[in-house]
């Protein structure tokens, strides 16, 4: 209806392409344009500006040799100044985008290494940005932005990689609980060794203690009673102390049966083995001063 009332309506965020007897004559803006048809005026086509989106895959090898599937992702729009050369330059936009694409992935991507190629992925996309941007301005279209949005290397290449984290991570745990349990092993020496030494102090003062109080005691007997002598009195302490012993394990309900020699001649070895043993003591202590 429109051509017959010669009047042609242009949509927004596209331009229409004049010829005039088959050659370019102008660009139409959007709107409303008269196209006297009669005069040989005709709408070619129409070409988009709005952006665009083309993902292309390229499999490609690295340089430690691993095949990988990569996947650009391409935004670009035709430049409404340069929309005839957008429109007649060229025949198959897309594909001459994928045909660059092609050749700066596969000439980027087998420099690197697998592990350099996730790495520097942004690298990838600026070279591929700007190898299109410097081709594709010269027939009008804008390469807005390049994303390489994917790696894929191959299923047992992928499988491999993720056992080496895994054993990576696993070093590290081991290395850990060994830390820990070193550490551990360390502090419960330390305690062990802290209780012995209490322990060994408990002993001595407990001991001193002892002989401190047998002292006092010998003297004190020695002052009440006329006549007796050291002897006397620690043999008898020794006799009372024999006893009480006795009377505690017999007492105790957890005691486990002890053969023990008993008998007033059996105080008497003990005391004298007390004895003998501190006159050599004394005198050990004595030749060693001398």
């Amino acid at each position: 209806m429109g051509n017959l009332f010669c009047c042609v309506q242009v949509d927004q965020s596209t331009v229409a392409i004049r010829e005039q007897f088959g050659k370019f004559d102008s660009v139409l803006e959007p709107g409303c344009h008269c196209l006297p048809w009669f005069i040989g005026k005709r709408i070619a086509g129409h070409l988009t500006l709005r952006l665009q989106q083309l993902d292309v895959r390229c499999e490609t090898k690295t340089k430690d040799n691993v095949f990988v599937n990569v996947v650009a992702s391409i935004q670009y729009r035709a430049l409404a100044g340069k929309a005839n050369d957008a429109f007649y330059k060229l025949s198959n936009t897309r594909s001459q985008i994928q045909a660059y694409v092609f050749d700066v992935i596969r000439a980027s991507v087998p420099k690197l290494n697998l592990d350099d190629a996730f790495e520097q992925k942004n690298d990838i996309a600026k070279a591929v940005e700007d190898e299109l941007e410097k081709a594709m301005s010269a027939y009008g279209f804008e390469i807005v932005q390049t994303l390489i949005v994917d790696i894929e290397p191959d299923e047992h290449v992928k499988r491999a990689m993720n056992e080496i984290n895994a054993a990576a991570r696993l070093r590290v745990a081991a290395n850990e609980k060994a830390e820990a349990e070193k550490i551990v092993q360390i502090k419960r020496a330390e305690g062990e060794a802290e209780a012995k030494y209490l322990s060994g102090l408990g002993i001595a003062r407990q001991r001193q203690a002892i002989v401190d109080g047998l002292r006092d005691s010998v003297l004190g007997f020695s002052v009440n009673v006329p006549g007796t002598t050291a002897k006397d009195v620690m043999d008898m302490v020794l006799i009372t102390q024999y006893f009480d012993t006795m009377k505690e394990i017999g007492a105790s309900s957890k005691a486990s049966s002890v053969f023990i020699p008993h008998g007033p001649g059996a105080v008497r070895d003990i005391a004298t083995q007390i004895r003998d043993g501190l006159l050599q003591g004394q005198s050990a202590a004595a030749a060693t001063t001398h």
